[in-house]
Formats: C-alpha cells, sequence, structure tokens
C-alpha cells in the first residue's frame, strides 16, 4: 500500500479517522508516530498528505489524519480492455493488475466459452469488486478509480453498443493467435486512446472473431505461446504502453 485512499463522504472538516486495513498499515507496515505524515489521496480527487493527529496502536487499531490534499492525479488512462468475463478468482486478480497498470473503463462482455455460472459470481457486485480496484490503486498511487461496464448478452453487445463504443478510440485490437500480424502495426500512427480485446480460456469462436473484424477492430498475435487470460491482459497492456510511449 503506497497511499492511503479514502472516499470523500469519509473526509469531516479536513480529518479523517480510520479503524480499518488501512489503519493497521499505518500503524504496523508505516510504524508512523503523532505528528508524523502519510501520503493520501481521495478516491476520484486529488492526492496529498495526511498528518497523524491520533494513534491507537494496539488492536483495534485507530488512525484520525488531518489530510492537506493538492496535487492533481496523473492523466486519465489511454487504454481500455474488452474482456470476455474470465472466471471469478482470475478476474479478482486481473481488476487489481490492470487499475495498478492504468486503466480507464473495463467493459466485460459474454462469449460462447463463458460458464453461464461466472455471470452469477458475487464479484460482480460493485461491493465485492472495488476492494480489487482500491487495492491496485494504491500500489499505483493513483486515485482515479476505473469504471466497470457489464453486457451479459454477447450479440446485442456486438450490434447496439460496439459501433458507437470503438469511435472514441483511436486503436481497437483483438488478441487473435491465427493473427499474421504483430500488434505495433496495427496501433493507429497517430497516437490516443486504445481498446484492446481479449477472449476467454479456449479463445474466441469463429463467429465471434468474425463479428469484431467486421466492427473494425484489429486482430494481432502476441506469438506462438498460449497465455492465461489473466497473463495476457498484463502482458499486452505493457506492450500496448511501450509503443504508446514510444
Amino acid at each position: 500500500m503506497n497511499i492511503i485512499l479514502f472516499e470523500e463522504k469519509e473526509l469531516n472538516d479536513g480529518h479523517v479517522l480510520l479503524r480499518d486495513h488501512r489503519a493497521k498499515h499505518i500503524v504496523k507496515i508505516l510504524q508512523t508516530g503523532l505528528g508524523d505524515f502519510v501520503r493520501v489521496g481521495a478516491i476520484n480527487g486529488k492526492i496529498g498528505s495526511g498528518k497523524v493527529l491520533a494513534i491507537k496502536s494496539k488492536y483495534p487499531f485507530e488512525v484520525e489524519l488531518l489530510v492537506d490534499l493538492g496535487k492533481s492525479p496523473a492523466s486519465p488512462p489511454s487504454i481500455d480492455l474488452l474482456l470476455a468475463l474470465p472466471r471469478p478468482i482470475m478476474l479478482k486478480r486481473i481488476l487489481s493488475q490492470v487499475t495498478a497498470l492504468g486503466i480507464g473503463t473495463i467493459y466485460l462482455i459474454n462469449a460462447n466459452r463463458v460458464e453461464k455460472s461466472f455471470w452469477d459470481a458475487g464479484i460482480l457486485k460493485e461491493e465485492e469488486y472495488r476492494p480489487h480496484l482500491f487495492h491496485g490503486l494504491e500500489q499505483a498511487v493513483d486515485t482515479r478509480l476505473p469504471k466497470i461496464e457489464m453486457y451479459h448478452h454477447f450479440r446485442p453487445f456486438v450490434e447496439d453498443h460496439l459501433p458507437e463504443l470503438i469511435s472514441k478510440y483511436q486503436s481497437c485490437v483483438i488478441a487473435h493467435p491465427d493473427s499474421k500480424k504483430s500488434l505495433a502495426p496495427c496501433l493507429a500512427k497517430e497516437r490516443g486512446k486504445v481498446l484492446y480485446a481479449i477472449g476467454p480460456e479456449g479463445g474466441w469462436v469463429d463467429f465471434e472473431i468474425e463479428q469484431f473484424l467486421n466492427a473494425g477492430l484489429q486482430p494481432f498475435s502476441i506469438g506462438p505461446r498460449i497465455l492465461k487470460v489473466d497473463t495476457a491482459v498484463v502482458s499486452i497492456h505493457g506492450r500496448i504502453s511501450h509503443e504508446l510511449e514510444r
């Protein structure tokens, strides 16, 4: 945890009172004392410092901070992810990892090889997935919470939502092991927002690939090795970030 995050509703006249894992982290990991400062940030807001005004160093831990926020967060991420819904335990890792790397919006969609039971998973409830997004922000020292959008049916998504969606991006690419192209040539020369699509375990079926290609997504391959979804998501995000930085 490289930054202590809090919701705006927790801020009371410049003070934040912590009684959860954040207080424990300040006491046990940072070993902070009275008068010390810790890095803090308001979710979707500014970053600054918090001065320790009061601290209870034994369980139940409690820390009161006087907060001073003056620094704006980094620019919004220019990369978004379109992801066939993975198994719940994998989704938890992906949410945390891509948030740490920097992601604007995550579109979770259905696909032929997505098990129906995945859509009943508790992780799809906001109160369940938000902590994993927070974990990524805490790691990366950011406050911008990614957006999560879910589409339970594939055909309505590609027919009714995808055309408008891709109009927001300079580059829209889809990982497909049968493609002969690498990633770099599929990205627009004019750098801007990028949407990248990753399929389910077992891959997209032919109909789904055809729909994406007809919509204008550019297929690419990252080589002959078949990666797990969470590994592919992180690897491809890194490659896109590298190309954008160039």
